[in-house]
């Protein structure tokens, strides 16, 4: 089994790292008591990962039972066991905590700073025995990202894309990264036997690809989308949502979303396809 422990120092993007992680194919617990370590641990499978977030904000924090921690889990000879510490300069730290106006878990009642200062002296011992130490000062969390799978990625991972249609007249959805409009295509809706139809139905495809100027088009999306998805993996994206939008969101996005679907699929990408206004 493959354990990661996330800790350092507040505010240094130990959040960042720990979703990254649970992208990346570990179950992912943040702020874990260091007494409930065993109970997890014994309870899970060979071949699972876990990437545990622990540090100065859990309930049973001290250095000492950190550190024994630390000692039985490198011990352990079923374990492969590493720990990830996430630093910071100072100024770089109090800055984040003054821009998002958080409060620092140990400067309830102080300046930012002293709260950095304490911290940084009470965990200065686990960066001692960390095996990968990332200084986010000058990183953005885009590049946190990759440095993050760059080290602790289990496989080759493929990003999961999930295909909706949708109505422009019910309002383009939030979660969308990208958006395609079609209602330039050949509306089925003016044609009396397709119109209860939908783009899941043969004869809806059929009459769509009729279209002039459809094959152009696909070849062109297709063009277009290919080369942009393994550049959103490599930013460290692992879920991408591709809305295709059509009049009433019943046939040509439908259809376009359906075909779009199996076109990345042979590709290798994990697909997902939802026609958000199919019943209206």
């Amino acid at each position: 089994m493959k354990l990661v422990l996330v800790t350092g120092m507040s505010g240094a993007g130990k959040s960042i790292a720990l979703k990254t992680l649970e992208d990346s194919g570990f179950e992912a617990i943040d702020n874990l008591p260091l007494a409930f370590f065993p109970n997890i641990i014994n309870s899970s499978t060979p071949t699972r990962h876990l990437a545990i977030g622990n540090d100065i904000r859990s309930r049973d924090f001290s250095i000492e039972y950190f550190l024994n921690v630390i000692a039985e889990l490198k011990n352990d000879p079923n374990i492969d066991f590493k720990i990830l510490f996430l630093d910071c300069d100072d100024e770089t730290l109090r800055r984040r905590f003054t821009e998002t106006r958080r409060r620092h878990p140990l400067a309830l009642d102080r300046p930012v700073l002293d709260g950095i200062h304490h911290e940084r002296d009470l965990i200065g011992k686990i960066r001692d025995v960390s095996d990968v130490l990332i200084d986010t000062s000058e990183t953005e969390a885009a590049d946190l990202r990759k440095i993050v799978i760059s080290n602790f990625a289990q496989e080759e991972r493929a990003l999961s894309v999930v295909l909706t249609s949708f109505s422009f007249k019910y309002g383009i959805p939030r979660e969308a990264d990208m958006v395609f409009d079609v209602r330039f295509l050949k509306n089925p809706h003016y044609d009396l036997h397709l119109r209860p139809l939908s783009g899941l139905d043969t004869e809806v495809g059929k009459y769509i690809e009729s279209d002039a100027g459809f094959a152009n088009f696909f070849q062109n999306l297709t063009n277009l989308i290919t080369p942009l998805l393994p550049r959103y993996l490599e930013e460290g994206k692992c879920y991408l949502t591709i809305a295709i939008g059509c009049t009433g969101g019943k046939h040509r996005s439908v259809y376009i979303s359906k075909k779009l679907g199996e076109f990345l699929d042979k590709s290798g990408y994990n697909i997902t396809l939802r026609h958000r206004d199919l019943e209206q």
